[in-house]
């Protein structure tokens, strides 16, 4: 299932992923970790995990994203896991891309 511009390429590397992230925190917006056992086109809203990320905001403190996203990966290893970015200013959400599908659907 093709879900957004990464889906159409290989699964990222957990490098990959960091650089991303790195992107989301460098751009000085609030990660946040949604994560979905059916992702469908029309489903705009996926489940949450923990609440965004807003104090890590500019820090660059990749690690903690990356340790939430491996927590949710653990939790739901059946379920499509995103990385969303909010802008504060905008009051939305600006950037997002799957980290994780599961194994069956790589």
């Amino acid at each position: 299932m093709k879900l957004e511009t990464f889906s159409y390429l290989p699964p990222m590397t957990e490098e990959q992923v960091r650089k991303q992230v790195e992107y989301v925190l460098r751009r000085n917006l609030v990660p946040a970790i949604e994560f979905t056992a059916s992702p469908r086109l029309d489903l705009v809203y996926w489940t949450m995990w923990d609440l965004p990320m807003a104090d890590l905001r500019g820090s660059g403190d990749v690690e903690a994203v990356m340790k939430e996203l491996a927590a949710c990966r653990a939790a739901h290893p059946e379920a499509y896991v995103r990385v969303v970015g909010y802008d504060p200013v905008r009051q939305c959400q600006v950037v997002s891309f799957v980290a994780y599908r599961p194994s069956a659907a790589a």
